[in-house]
C-alpha cells in the first residue's frame, strides 16, 4: 500500500481522531480532476488544507504541529485559538467577536478582539454531501456570535483550474445580528502577493503591530498595483503587520514557485465594507532573517449586514491555480498578469 504525503496524512489524523459526532465522515475530503487537488477536512470548523496543482506542493500554509499535537480539539466559550492555518471562515468585524454573548462575561468586558469564535473555528462540522464534484458542510450554532455556518467546496464544469468556495451564515438567535462574512486563507509569507489598488493615499492602510523586536511590511505600488512579500534582511526583526485594502476590481493573485493563487470575488464599494475593515487585508508575520517561516494570510471580507432572525447570508470566492515557469521577479509576474489579464478579468493587472 503506498505510504500517505504528509498533508494527507495530517488529514486523515484530523479525522480518524475527530469526536463520535464526525465517525461517519470520509478520512478526508478531496477534490481531484487531475489538473488541481484539494483536500479539506470536517474537523477544525470544516476548514481546506491543501490546494494544489497536480504534481505541485500545497499553496497553504498548514499548522502541521498544531494538528499533529491537537488533532481533537474541544470548543466552548474559554477555549483559545489553535493554528491549524489553512483556509477559515469568520465573521467581522473583529473588534465585536465577544460583545454580543453572555457565555464568557470576561471577554465580552474587556471588548477582547481575540481569539475568533471557537465554535466556528473548532467544533467538527457534519457533512451533508460529498461525492467527486463537491461538498458541503454544516457547523454547529455558535453561543458566542449567533450564527450557523455552511461551506460548500465545488469543482467547476469547463473551468479545470479552479473551484468555487461557499460560504453561509445563518441567525441562530431570536434577536437580530450584524456580521460579515470573513474569507481567511494562509499562505507562506514569501508568497508575492498583488492587488489591484487604484489610489495609494487612499485605499492603502498600513497597521504596523507596536511589539518590541517588530518591523513595518514594506510594499510596493506602481501604476495601480499593490504588491506584498515578505522581505529578506540580515535583521533579529519581525516583520509584522496588517494593510486594510480597497480594491479596485475583485481579485488578488499569489506567485509561490510554480504555481499563481488566483482568488476571484465580487468586488464591493467601500461603503458596504465595515469601516473597522477592507475587503482585502493582508497580514504578514514572517522573521526577516528566515522569511519562508512566516505566513500571510489572504483575507477578504463580504458586505456587513443585519440578518434577522432565521435569516442568511452568502459569500464566494473563486479559487484558481495557475502554471508559472518565469522567474521570481516582481515585473515578470505583474506580465504573466497582464498576459492573462482579459481571459481570466483581471482589471488593473496591466499598466495604463
Amino acid at each position: 500500500m503506498r505510504a500517505l504525503s504528509r498533508p494527507h496524512l495530517l488529514l486523515a489524523l484530523a479525522i480518524c481522531t475527530a469526536p463520535v459526532s464526525a465517525a461517519k465522515a470520509p478520512a478526508a475530503l478531496v477534490l481531484d480532476n487531475d489538473t488541481v487537488r484539494l483536500e479539506a477536512t470536517p474537523a477544525f470548523g470544516g476548514r481546506i488544507l491543501s490546494w494544489h496543482l497536480a504534481g505541485e506542493p500545497n499553496v497553504l500554509k498548514v499548522g502541521e504541529d498544531a494538528i499533529a499535537a491537537q488533532p481533537r480539539p474541544s470548543w466552548s466559550a474559554t477555549a483559545g485559538d489553535i493554528p491549524y492555518l489553512g483556509h477559515d471562515v469568520w465573521v467581522g468585524p473583529q473588534s465585536q467577536w465577544w460583545l454580543h454573548q453572555d457565555v464568557n462575561p470576561a471577554r465580552r468586558d474587556a471588548a477582547a478582539n481575540w481569539p475568533p469564535d471557537p465554535y466556528l473555528s473548532l467544533a467538527t462540522t457534519r457533512v451533508l454531501a460529498h461525492d467527486a464534484r463537491q461538498f458541503v458542510l454544516t457547523g454547529v450554532d455558535s453561543p458566542v456570535t449567533g450564527v450557523r455556518l455552511r461551506k460548500q467546496v465545488s469543482l467547476l464544469e469547463g473551468a479545470p483550474h479552479s473551484v468555487l468556495v461557499e460560504a453561509e451564515a445563518r441567525n441562530v438567535r431570536a434577536t437580530p445580528v450584524s456580521w460579515d462574512l470573513w474569507f481567511n486563507t494562509r499562505v507562506a509569507a514569501d508568497t508575492r502577493v498583488f492587488v489591484p489598488v487604484r489610489d495609494a493615499d487612499k485605499d492603502i492602510d498600513l497597521q504596523p503591530a507596536t511589539d518590541a523586536g517588530t518591523t513595518p511590511p514594506r510594499h510596493v505600488w506602481n501604476a495601480g498595483l499593490f504588491v506584498l512579500t515578505a522581505q529578506s534582511a540580515d535583521s533579529p526583526l519581525i516583520q509584522r503587520g496588517k494593510y486594510r485594502l480597497q480594491p479596485s476590481a475583485g481579485w488578488m493573485a499569489g506567485f509561490v514557485g510554480h504555481q499563481v493563487l488566483l482568488i476571484r470575488f465580487q468586488h464591493q464599494p467601500r461603503e458596504r465594507i465595515h469601516p473597522e475593515q477592507g475587503q482585502i487585508e493582508l497580514y504578514l508575520d514572517a522573521p526577516s532573517y528566515a522569511r519562508g517561516q512566516g505566513l500571510m494570510e489572504l483575507e477578504v471580507h463580504a458586505p456587513y449586514r443585519e440578518l434577522a432572525p432565521g435569516e442568511r447570508m452568502h459569500a464566494a470566492e473563486r479559487w484558481t491555480l495557475l502554471r508559472y515557469d518565469g522567474p521570481d521577479e516582481l515585473r515578470a509576474q505583474r506580465e504573466f498578469l497582464c498576459q492573462h489579464a482579459q481571459r481570466l478579468q483581471l482589471d488593473g493587472a496591466c499598466a495604463p
